[in-house]
């Protein structure tokens, strides 16, 4: 059986850099995974986003849906989005039987000092910086970001390293799911 994983957090966390070194780590075991980054999706699937709670709750619902079909055509899959609500997560875990939460958690003031020299592909820039100039929705600032209540591993990132943090992810995986994927 396929799973699921996401890493959820405030934006600026280290959710991608943890995600991108996991895939990495379970490379070297035989485990592949496909990475889907919403900054990336979202691009397609609004090209202009507004961010809305009606256009995340579509492309929350989108990124849970591609992920379920991913698992059916045996493809791990790593989902690599804030998802500020709790219900946006849950809702894949209802859909996607091979599924966990990875709880990256670290303090707002940290993410706005990382978000702001970060160099992220597809990430918009300098979102805490406009959310305070323009009223931008960001999560943990001006729009609520709800906390996984039960997330199968957790990383303070702002106490450990990326690659830190990616080893204990892979770790938690292949505790989680190594026997289903023949690892």
């Amino acid at each position: 059986m396929s799973f699921t994983v996401w890493f959820t957090g405030l934006p600026g966390s280290g959710k991608t850099a943890i995600s991108t070194r996991t895939s990495s780590l379970l490379a070297k075991e035989g485990v592949s995974v496909k990475h889907l980054q919403l900054d990336e999706i979202r691009r397609f699937l609004t090209p202009e986003p507004k961010y809305t709670d009606e256009e995340r709750d579509i492309v929350y619902a989108s990124l849970g849906y591609m992920a379920k079909l991913l698992n059916e055509t045996g493809v791990n899959v790593f989902i690599d989005a804030t998802a500020n609500r709790r219900k946006y997560r849950d809702s894949a875990r209802k859909i996607i039987p091979g599924f966990a939460e990875v709880y990256v958690r670290c303090p707002l003031d940290v993410c706005m000092e990382r978000e702001a020299k970060r160099k992220a592909e597809f990430a918009p820039k300098s979102i805490y910086k406009k959310s305070a100039k323009a009223g931008a929705n960001v999560p943990g600032v001006n729009v609520p970001y709800e906390e996984p209540l039960e997330a199968e591993i957790i990383v303070d990132s702002d106490k450990m390293t990326a690659d830190q943090g990616a080893r204990k992810v892979a770790d938690g995986i292949l505790a989680l799911f190594g026997d289903e994927n023949g690892t």
